[in-house]
């Protein structure tokens, strides 16, 4: 199996792992020559704050979720770093529940791999408040990568 294409999935949370995240994703795309797409995915009350937060003064509708994802942690810090490592990469936004859409968004974009993060968490504390690296794990069409927090210390 070729790896053409890498969805790096991430959210604001995330910048805490920037780092280990890149490093991942530069290990496997810079051999092979993939293109990286960095996708954040928003809820659509999220959606709405972070676009007024940010001075979008347009609809939903009519708003681009690419370029809100652009703007939004850790996206410029990841960008710095696959310009810095000359990787063909773009950014995509979508807005839905966090799993699917990203599981949509790597059909969408054909990727070959994911790669989500994610911090240790107890088997209780995912019963409890659910796991969307686990559902996208799950439920991904392609095989999927998890950068724990702390472990390329």
């Amino acid at each position: 199996m070729t790896i053409e294409t890498i969805l790096l999935a991430v959210g604001p949370m995330d910048s805490v792992r920037a780092d280990e995240l890149a490093d991942d994703v530069l290990e496997v795309a810079v051999p092979l020559e993939a293109t990286v797409v960095v996708g954040h995915a928003f809820t659509s009350g999220e959606y709405d704050e972070i676009r007024d937060q940010l001075g979008f003064d347009v609809a939903l509708e009519e708003a681009d979720s690419d370029e809100i994802a652009a703007r939004r942690t850790p996206v410029p810090e990841l960008e710095e770093r696959f310009e810095g490592a000359d990787v063909d990469y773009e950014v995509r936004g979508v807005v839905g529940d966090h799993g699917p859409a990203i599981v949509d968004l790597a059909d969408d974009v054909g990727a070959d791999r994911i790669v989500v993060g994610g911090r240790r968490q107890s088997a209780g504390g995912k019963a409890v408040f659910g796991s969307t690296s686990q559902e996208i794990m799950q439920s991904a069409n392609c095989p999927v990568t998890y950068v724990r927090d702390g472990v390329a210390e």
